[in-house]
Parts: structure tokens; sequence; C-alpha cells
């Protein structure tokens, strides 16, 4: 990515690459994305075709699915489940409930600290989805979800394969020569297979047994009969979720966190903005945020200081087009230099310093600055069509958490712990490196309302357990 960025420095805010037979056009301008993946979406919102995906998904994958007719219908199936007046309403109070559980988890065990906020994530995913709690980190379900997900997003990550949708010739070459390729990729798809199809059997088994928790999942085997899917289909859609809301919002609350050591005068501001608006009696809210700007300004500044996914996920064009000069033959990829748009120094000073003044402009949520291109906040949830689905309740998931992890607790560097580079993990899906954290709860009476509202959200709980 930082090479991308580089030859973005050189080139210009679109420049090609010609990798074998295919034409890929990297884009490092916020402008250009406006102009070709927002106003021409129907031409962009395709993917490139992945032999190593099909191998993987069997096409099934809304990540990769080609855009037509069987995208939409599965995405406005996925909208109609979390769009904003559903989180708004419904998903909200289980949001809180888990936010609530995060800091009981980051109170009693700390040592576990990269561990909670993939709980908290991934229970509100499972529970919404299909009506399945992640109780504790040792949740099998949640263990099995990030290991295969560390595999899938090393495999995805560009140029981790052998060329063979160019040259289809280099399957019948031995896989050993190039890393074991399709075991690798046959292995991320047992795992997944595997995985989905098990934890929609425990939704079918449920409903048989006369119960139906109204969960994403329930709805869609509802409408079956009128809105039929195969049962790939099924196991992917449920799947697909499972995936995107677990990784993403825990990877940006480590992120969040990690910040916090490294630009402890951030903590303080944003404490001192809660605390003027929060008591010590309860913690934050969802109804909260409007008194309190600075902590979406610091989910913004996640978001560019740390992007999940520093390439995005590769788009291609349906046919031929013309943009900046240059000609852009159907078939095309384009890769959408995230990392460049969010470290770019004409726009950002200080581009590795975490500041969330940055976005004192911008005090929307993220799903309102979508279309805005040049005038965008960041670009953490893709562009054009392809916006992530799930972008109100991830706004909501990262707002939640940060606002009640900052009111209990006082983040610190682990005393004689040297300063280190904040590194991420490998793959086209990115999380900081596990790192040390000394954490400290802000004050006894703190603790009690921890312990008192996590009580309370037993009742919430109760509904997918």
């Amino acid at each position: 990515m930082n090479r991308f960025t580089e030859w973005a420095k050189q080139y210009g805010g679109i420049y090609t690459l010609k990798r074998f037979t295919n034409t890929t056009f990297v884009i490092s301008d916020p402008q250009v994305v406006k102009e070709l993946l927002d106003k021409k979406s129907a031409l962009y919102s395709h993917r490139p075709d992945s032999y190593v995906g099909h191998l993987i998904t069997h096409g099934d994958h809304l990540l990769l699915m080609q855009y037509g007719d069987e995208w939409r219908r599965i995405r406005k199936l996925i909208h109609q489940y979390f769009m904003e007046p559903m989180c708004e309403k419904q998903h909200i109070h289980l949001q809180n409930a888990e936010a609530t559980q995060l800091m009981y988890d980051f109170m009693v065990a700390p040592q576990d600290h990269m561990e909670h906020p993939k709980r908290f994530s991934n229970s509100i995913t499972n529970s919404l989805v299909f009506g399945i709690r992640t109780k504790t980190i040792q949740s099998e379900y949640m263990i099995r979800l990030f290991s295969l997900m560390n595999e899938w997003s090393e495999i995805l990550e560009f140029g981790a394969t052998p060329p063979v949708d160019s040259f289809p010739l280099l399957k019948l070459i031995p896989e050993s020569i190039f890393g074991r390729w399709k075991s690798r990729a046959s292995q991320v798809e047992r795992l997944m297979t595997a995985l989905y199809t098990e934890v929609l059997g425990q939704v079918k088994e449920r409903r048989e047994s006369g119960l139906n928790r109204g969960s994403f999942m329930d709805r869609v085997l509802d409408q079956n009969k009128e809105n039929p899917l195969t049962p790939n289909q099924l196991y992917f859609l449920g799947g697909v979720l499972m995936e995107g809301g677990s990784d993403t919002s825990s990877s940006l609350i480590l992120a969040m966190v990690r910040a916090m050591i490294e630009f402890p005068e951030v903590q303080k501001k944003a404490q001192a903005e809660i605390d003027a608006h929060v008591g010590e009696e309860r913690s934050p809210t969802w109804a909260d945020f409007p008194n309190l700007p600075y902590i979406n300004m610091m989910i913004k500044e996640s978001h560019r200081w740390r992007p999940v996914s520093p390439l995005g996920v590769s788009h291609a064009i349906a046919k031929d087009d013309y943009a900046g000069g240059y000609f852009m033959p159907k078939g095309s990829t384009v890769v959408l230099n995230v990392w460049g748009m969010h470290h770019d120094k004409k726009r950002w000073e200080r581009p590795e310093d975490f500041m969330p003044e940055r976005f004192a402009g911008y005090p929307k949520l993220a799903s309102q600055y979508t279309s805005d291109g040049p005038g965008r906040d960041h670009f953490g949830y893709g562009a054009g069509r392809r916006v992530c689905p799930g972008i109100h309740l991830a706004e909501r998931n990262l707002f939640l958490a940060m606002a009640k992890l900052l009111w209990a607790f006082e983040f610190r560097r682990v005393p004689g712990e040297a300063d280190a580079p904040v590194e991420s993990s490998i793959g086209f899906l990115q999380c900081v490196r596990d790192y040390g954290l000394q954490i400290r709860v802000r004050s006894e009476k703190r603790a009690e309302t921890v312990r008192r509202e996590f009580a309370e959200a037993a009742g919430i709980f109760s509904n997918y357990d």
C-alpha cells in the first residue's frame, strides 16, 4: 500500500498498472472516486473475476459477487434489516447492552483487551443475524470465525496468489511452486462452509422447536418460499454478515485504544467532554451522541489513521470507458487506494498523528458524507453502490464502545515498555498487532455503575440466550 501511495505522488490521482493481461487502475484522488465510482456506479460496481474467490465461495459471497439482479436482491434483504430506522429503534438496545458488557469485560479481565472488542462486535452481529449471542471470548463460533478470517484475508490480499485469471494454464502447474495456493483456498472454503452451515443449522433447529427470534436469518427463512435462495446462498448470506460485522468494528476499536496510549492528550480531551455531560451514576448511551462530538471525530480519525481495508476491495469496469485522459477497457480492475487518500499530506497535516480535530467540520455520521467525493470524511466504508450495508450499525457500535470505555477507564502504556511502531497484521483486512496496555478504572463509583448496568443488561441478553 505504501508503494501504491508513493506511485500516486509521482503519477497522480489515477494511474495504471499492467499485471500480465490485466490492466489495473489505482485511484488515490477522492474527486476521481466521485466521478467514477459514484457518478458512474452502474459501470464501476462489478468485481474482477477471481478463480480463487470462486473456489472458496462458489460465487455466493456478497463481497465478491458480480453486480446484477442477484446482487441487488441480496443487498436489498440486508438493507431492509440494517437500514438506519431499524438500527435507531430496534438494534440500539442490544448494542448498548453489549457495549456495557465490553466495559465489564475490560474491568474484570484487562489482560484480554485484544479479545474483548472481537467478542463485542461478533456478539452484536451474531445476535442480530442469527439470534445467537457470543457470551464470552471462548465462544467456539467466534474463535472459528476469526481463525478463518485471518486465512481468508491473507489469500485475498492483492498479489497473494498466482495470476490464474490472466493465465488459466497456471492452474495446471504444481501448486507447491506458488505456496500451495489451491490447498489454502480449499482450507478456507471448508472452514467457511462448516461454520456457516452449522450456525444456520442452529437457527433452523430452533425454528423447528417453535422458537422464532425475529433475527435477520429468521426473516429470510420466513420469506424463502416467496423469495427463494439456494442452500449455499443462505449459508453465505449469514456468513458474510458475520464476517463484516465482526472484524471491522473490533479492528477500529483496537486502533482507537492504541491511539489513546500513543496520544494521551486525545484521551484527556475526550474524557473531559464526556465528564461534562455524563456523570458517574450512568455510562454514555446513544442519546448522548449530540453532546459528544469529539467521540465522533475520534471514530472518523480512526478510519483515516488505520483503515481496516487499506486498498479496499477491487472493483471492475463493466464496459469501455474514458476518464482522466485514460482509455479504461472493459474488465479492467479498479483499486481504491484508501491508505493513500487517508495519508495524503496535501489534505492531512502530519497524517501519522492521531488528531480527531481534523474532523471538526464533520458533525454527522459517515453515512451522510458517502457521496461527497472530495469533501468526504473518509473511505472506510467503501464507495459507490458497494458502500458497506452495515454502515449504520457500525457507526453506533463504534460510538457506544468508545464513549463507554473512555467514560470508565484510563488507558496507559505498560510501565517500562518502550515505544513501538503501530504495526498492523497482513492481509486485505488489517488490525493493529497485539500491544501492551495498562487499564485503570477511573473511580470506584464508575466500577459500581459498570457492575450494576451489566446486571441490568441481562434482560436484553435473555432475548438471545
